[in-house]
């Protein structure tokens, strides 16, 4: 078997991901054109298709074909695309850069953004009923797509990370500088006497750090787990199998984000294609603020090989996997 690498990996799907997001998003007359235009505008912009990937992956994993997972995985980009959309409003994270390209909003009008986002979650929903067989699990992948992007994962993880910039919902945090952030009136002090192992490492405990992993996994995270989770049920995956795929996410995700944190710390803007240090002129609580930019690195890499180690049930056909694992250790935007 060749040795994968993330360039044979990309060499192999994203033409198939790249063709079936234009084949699914080439809408009819009857949708508007400038709403069409500023759908495909945030769609079909360059990106990595970590999300797709993965729910492709995860269907090789569990011994099925590419073919039949490409509408799962490109409804999975449909919602990303959408939250991306949204995320980059001035209500919201108010960016205006994005993929190195003016935002959404910027390119078109907030109105149209917002409309263009409602769309793209709509038609992923839509993608998904239509074009999965058989039947029951294009069921089962719809309710998970629900799940994963409704209030008590993404949307709730957006929402609590923004009552978090607002200072709501947490006590006076002490940070890895040794400042304090001001938060939820009753609390003196989050829960930062104590220190706990995290696999072969210490982290430091505290209700920050709580908060911060959960707003992470549901904000971030919720999207990852369910790629490779509809990558599964494609394939008729077992228990087992969707339980492995799922921890596999689970550390994923919190790295995604906590590598993410570091590059807003670390990075240009012209490497990332977006604005770097807003976390910290925002005040905003991260990894790299709340435990350091050392802690956090060794964070990372202990998250993600407790991903790699979770793959050891589907043997080598989890290799792209694993190698994606790596790559999100690695990226540098």
């Amino acid at each position: 078997m060749m040795t994968q690498t993330l360039q044979t990996i990309s060499d192999r799907a994203l033409p198939q991901i790249e063709e079936a997001l234009v084949r699914f998003s080439d809408l009819g007359p009857d949708c508007p054109k400038r709403l069409k235009e500023a759908m495909r505008y945030s769609l079909l912009a360059p990106g990595k298709r970590l999300r797709p990937m993965l729910a492709l992956l995860a269907t090789e994993a569990c011994g099925g074909e590419i073919e039949p997972a490409l509408p799962a995985a490109c409804a999975v980009e449909m919602i990303h695309a959408y939250s991306l959309i949204h995320d980059d409003l001035p209500a919201m994270d108010d960016d205006d850069l994005r993929r190195g390209r003016p935002a959404c909003h910027k390119a078109f009008d907030e109105a149209t953004a917002i409309l263009a986002g409602d769309a793209l979650l709509t038609l992923a929903f839509e993608t998904v009923a239509k074009y999965t067989q058989p039947p029951p699990a294009a069921a089962a992948c719809c309710a998970a797509l629900a799940e994963a992007a409704g209030a008590c994962q993404l949307v709730g993880g957006q929402a609590d990370d923004m009552e978090g910039e607002r200072g709501e919902g947490r006590g006076e945090i002490e940070t890895a500088e040794g400042g304090i952030r001001k938060g939820e009136g009753g609390r003196k002090k989050a829960e930062s006497e104590s220190s706990t192992h995290h696999s072969s490492f210490i982290i430091h405990h505290s209700a920050a750090h709580d908060l911060l992993a959960s707003i992470h996994r549901r904000k971030t995270g919720a999207m990852i787990r369910v790629s490779l989770h509809l990558g599964g049920l494609v394939a008729g995956a077992t228990q087992p199998q969707l339980e492995s795929l799922g921890r596999y996410g689970d550390n994923i995700g919190l790295a995604f984000q906590v590598i993410d944190d570091l590059l807003d710390v670390r990075s240009k803007p012209e490497i990332m294609g977006k604005r770097t240090g807003k976390d910290a002129r925002r005040g905003k609580l991260t990894f790299p603020g709340l435990i350091g930019i050392d802690q956090s690195t060794r964070y990372a890499a202990q998250l993600v090989q407790d991903a790699c180690e979770s793959l050891a049930p589907f043997g080598p056909r989890a290799a792209g996997l694993e190698v994606l694992a790596r790559y999100v250790l690695e990226r540098n935007r």
